[in-house]
């Protein structure tokens, strides 16, 4: 079958779900943002994705992503970084992507910071947090609830810097978990988003970005706004050589 038409064919099955996922929770489909994930995905298959409407896409490595991002340069297309991001790679994400999903600590808030301010640029940008307590995950731990209280110091001080959006939170679950106990990790961050509200009443925290292929429409269900989905639109990644 031709790319772009299974593409969009897999891209009609996914905002079905999401519509679906959006109406059993009294949300409206407008509301949620999906996220093509390309990573480890050739450009072909990127502009085959284009080609179906889809404008946003999702990349876990700056160097891989950039010849990406020359290629897509006038296609009207947003650039999201998800993974974890190394502070000496922070230039890269300032000067070439739209969104930072990834921010997870205040040295590498203060090294973006630094360069967004060297650029002239400002970065929507949301905070990530270890909801599942996992030590190979990054961001800042928060699954016990008690410790919420000790995180308020540096998100205060993140919020200072004028060129660093803060648009709200992201989370991964443990991958073992199933679709539905993955909701128990959504909720967890929604609970978080409420409780930095109320910490922080003047700051944005309306962005929620949680859900992959296995598990958006739990996500969507317990208030998602940026799901980010890879294989279940594009498809499998090619086998790296």
């Amino acid at each position: 079958m031709d790319l772009a038409r299974q593409i969009r064919e897999n891209l009609l099955v996914v905002n079905e779900k999401i519509a679906a996922a959006a109406t059993r929770s009294g949300r409206n489909f407008e509301d949620i943002q999906l996220i093509a994930v390309t990573k480890g995905q050739p450009i072909e298959v990127i502009q085959a994705a284009i080609s179906t409407g889809i404008r946003n896409f999702g990349e876990n490595y700056p160097e891989e992503s950039l010849p990406k991002i020359m290629e897509c340069r006038e296609q009207g297309v947003k650039w999201h970084m998800i993974g974890h991001l190394q502070s000496r790679k922070a230039r890269l994400v300032c000067e070439h992507f739209d969104w930072m999903h990834s921010l997870d600590s205040l040295r590498l808030a203060e090294k973006m910071e630094r360069q967004l301010a060297q650029n002239g640029r400002s970065l929507p940008v949301l905070l990530q947090f270890n909801v599942g307590g996992e030590e190979s995950k990054s961001g800042w731990l928060a699954n016990d609830e008690n410790s919420w209280p000790a995180l308020v110091a540096e998100i205060g001080q993140i919020l200072q810097f004028p060129h660093l959006q803060i648009k709200g939170l992201m989370t991964m679950p443990p991958l073992t978990v199933s679709p539905q106990e993955a909701r128990a990790y959504f909720h967890k961050l929604v609970n978080l988003r409420d409780y930095l509200s109320r910490q922080f009443p003047e700051a944005v925290w309306q962005e929620l970005s949680m859900g992959t292929s296995s598990d958006f429409e739990s996500a969507v269900e317990e208030g998602a706004t940026f799901v980010r989905i890879g294989t279940g639109i594009l498809g499998p990644r090619p086998a790296r050589m």
